[in-house]
């Protein structure tokens, strides 16, 4: 009993595992097809459920009513034909030329039939397609006549023809099509579809009213995270205007932490500056004595340090966005270069205009070609830009940075010497100013290994 429970648990977990591995590859086979955006998928919520109860109605129709009143149709048409071999079967003898018959069936029953010579019935036809009138009327007349049969619903359009072997003649009849079929069901599939269609018209344009107040919410989020001014003005429905309402306040609060922090900085800045002012005046006063060189030299070292400190907390509070030429940004940068001894080289494809911070941006792409001319010799700038991301790539011929140590590079107050030039000085702020300043505009800056043999930063912002 043990064992048999065992192997029932197992089987049950076996189907189990077997039915979730389904679901989960059908549910991401599912999530590849379906849209991604929340237009789309909102007309999906809408029409799907409505095509769905339209098809169900259809098809119960279909089914149904329109099996139903055709069955009945060819039921009335069946009595009908039967009704004439009646007649001609009760008064034949008193008509032989069918006159009268064929007068009854045109004037009372709206039908032609005419009495043929006995003989063979023609080869059986071969069924159509769609064989609803078809197998109602041979249903029929097999269930009310039972006599030998042939029907034509194909030849002609409009009409069916049945001809029924009575033994000693046979009786040829002609019937519209809509005395046994019920023709007007396109009807109701018009009105169907125009309900359909009329419905999914008014859904696209509330939709498109309702979805634009959160597109518009969404790009001003995007433009405030890469530093542009922000024009905009809570609107739709209630739920949209509170989140549009949250963003505005936490956009305030953003700007006055930003405008505390930079009226602290100035301070701060200020207060320093003029410390170190004093030093050079006092030192200036000492004479040129060797200490006096040394204290000068730390003083500047000093200065220059809390440029860079300064630089670094202060990043790029204040600057408003415009559209720059990065081509003529990146030669200036490469005239610098080459005026320090570097040889350099600039290559620049797509389009040449750039919505950036033009100050903060430069500094970033200064951080990092002085990053590369302070441990290579031969210098690449390569860019290009395209409808979504501007991409500049900084390429050096020195020692790099390996792969594992890459992100420590950009740690404020980090240097990697081991890894670079134990020789060079510096804060270790340029490439986390860098990254600072790339984010800033909603970018990054990424480190990879150089075409050249050394490092490659990246720098990627969306335009």
């Amino acid at each position: 009993m043990n064992q048999a429970s065992a192997a029932l648990v197992s089987r049950f977990g076996q189907a189990f595992s077997l039915a979730r591995r389904l679901w989960i590859g059908f549910s991401r086979t599912l999530a590849g097809v379906m849209p991604k955006g929340l237009y789309a998928r909102s007309l999906l919520i809408v029409i799907v459920p409505m095509v769905i109860l339209q098809s169900a109605i259809a098809l119960v129709f279909m089914e149904r009513h329109w099996q139903l009143v055709t069955f009945r149709l060819s039921s009335a048409v069946t009595q009908d034909i039967g009704a004439l071999i009646d007649i001609h079967r009760d008064f034949g003898a008193l008509d032989p030329d069918s006159a009268r018959l064929e007068a009854i069936a045109r004037q009372r029953l709206n039908l032609e039939a005419e009495i043929l010579p006995a003989g063979p019935l023609p080869p059986a036809l071969p069924k159509p397609f769609f064989s609803l009138v078809d197998r109602a009327m041979s249903s029929e007349i097999e269930r009310q006549i039972r006599l030998p049969f042939w029907i034509d619903t194909v030849g002609q359009s409009d009409f069916i023809e049945v001809r029924i072997d009575m033994g000693d003649a046979i009786l040829r009849v002609v019937a519209h099509r809509g005395q046994a079929y019920a023709s007007n069901t396109h009807i109701f599939i018009v009105w169907m579809v125009g309900t359909a269609l009329v419905l999914i018209a008014v859904a696209i344009l509330f939709l498109r009213n309702q979805i634009r107040p959160i597109l518009a919410l969404a790009d001003a989020a995007e433009e405030f995270g890469k530093g542009r001014e922000v024009e905009f003005r809570p609107r739709g429905a209630r739920e949209v205007r509170r989140a549009a309402y949250a963003f505005l306040e936490m956009k305030r609060r953003i700007e006055r932490a930003m405008d505390q922090r930079t009226t602290m900085l100035n301070g701060v800045s200020h207060d320093l500056r003029t410390i170190l002012t004093r030093f050079k005046l006092s030192l200036a006063l000492l004479g040129d004595e060797a200490e006096v060189e040394e204290l000068t030299g730390d003083v500047d070292e000093m200065q220059r340090m809390l440029e860079a400190y300064l630089a670094f907390a202060r990043g790029d509070i204040g600057e408003a966005s415009s559209p720059s030429d990065i081509p003529v940004l990146l030669e200036t940068l490469r005239q610098e270069s080459e005026r320090l001894g570097h040889e350099t080289e600039v290559v620049y494809t797509g389009e040449p205009i750039a919505t950036v911070r033009p100050d903060a941006f430069k500094r970033c792409l200064a951080n990092l070609l002085n990053n590369a001319l302070r441990y290579g010799r031969k210098i690449r700038l390569e860019g290009s830009c395209d409808q979504k991301f501007l991409l500049i790539h900084v390429d050096d011929d020195g020692p790099g940075i390996p792969p594992n140590l890459r992100e420590n590079a950009f740690r404020p107050f980090v240097r990697l010497d081991k890894a670079r030039n134990q020789d060079e000085g510096g804060t270790g702020l340029g490439l986390a100013i860098a990254r600072d300043i790339a984010r800033a505009h909603g970018g990054d800056v990424f480190l990879a290994t150089s075409p050249l043999g050394g490092l490659r930063a990246s720098l990627r912002v969306p335009v």
